[in-house]
Parts: structure tokens; sequence; C-alpha cells
């Protein structure tokens, strides 16, 4: 039994949906819905959600502390959001936002242009610093990583894309010959 799914989830300014197929989480930012998992049960009590499952088999307590964590995620998005921050390093490396769209000069012949998802919105800030704003966590981490993979951090130089929490273990290059 999944020790994260017995937790409680208090829903403090988000509003919560039970009635239909899916768990539907509305909040000042957004609305939110998870589709039910078969076997857990979801009730309201006292302004917190409470999890259970039905049965025992493997399945059912696989998928009971994911339904937790899957509701978790979807009211602290719906109130306060969640964020991911890249820096660009490299000469000439810049980002802006234009629209929908980002804007990138990665070093290529080209810009490479990124048409921005509904529901996340994209900031720069000093042309070398993006910030992902959004209140779907998967989303967000999505377009963080899809933005990072236009042009990943190498290890010699220390070039690319990279969040800002990241650390790039630095290699040495070529050593003269003797």
């Amino acid at each position: 039994m999944s020790r994260i799914g017995k937790l409680p989830i208090s829903i403090e300014g988000a509003q919560i949906d039970l009635s239909s197929d899916f768990i539907s989480v509305k909040g000042p930012k957004s609305t939110l819905n998870i589709n039910k998992i078969e076997g857990v049960d979801v009730k309201l009590v006292d302004k917190k959600i409470i999890l259970t499952i039905n049965n025992s088999d493997k399945k059912t307590k696989a998928a009971y502390g994911l339904c937790r964590a899957l509701i978790q995620n979807a009211v602290h998005g719906v109130v306060k959001g969640f964020s991911k921050s890249l820096e660009l390093n490299g000469v000439g490396y810049r980002a802006s936002v234009s629209g929908k769209k980002l804007e990138l000069s990665l070093g290529y012949s080209h810009p490479v242009s990124y048409s921005i998802p509904e529901g996340i919105e994209i900031k720069v800030e000093k042309q070398t610093n993006i910030s992902i704003v959004g209140a779907n966590k998967e989303l967000v981490g999505q377009v963080a990583a899809k933005i990072r993979s236009f042009r990943p951090p190498e290890p010699y130089l220390g070039k690319g894309i990279k969040y800002s929490t990241e650390v790039i273990k630095r290699k040495a290059g070529k050593s003269a010959g003797k």
C-alpha cells in the first residue's frame, strides 16, 4: 500500500468537482482535468481530498500513489502554478518572444522558432534567461525539455541551453603534444 496515497490533499484556494468521469480542479490560474483511475475512490471531506482503494490487486496499488500525486500537482498548479527557468550560454545566443512564438538564435545558420502551447506563458529576461510558467506541471516540464533540446549544453565550452539549477560537468580539451 502506498504511503503517499494515504496522505490527505488540502484544497485551499481551489474548487473540486468529482461528479463526472474525471476530477475537475478549478483555481485562480486555470482549470485542470484529471482522469479517474479505476479502483481508486476520491472523496471530498472537510476541504481535504481523501483517496481509498477498492480492491488490492497489483495495478490498483501501483496507481494509488500516482493518482494522489496527480491531484496534488493539479491543486498546486491552479493555485500557485509551476515554473522552470532556462539559461542560454554562448556568444550570440539570445531569445525573444513575439506573439505566441519563441524566437531563438543559437548559433545555427537560421533562427529557431518554437510556437508556445496553450496554457504556457514564456518570459525572456536579458535575452539569455527564459522563464516558463504554467498550471500543468507535466506541460511546463515538457516545454522546458523541448526548448533545451534545440541546443543542449556541451561539456567542453559549456555552450547551449541549460536549466538554471543544472551544473554542467566540464571536460578538459585537447592537451598539447609532447
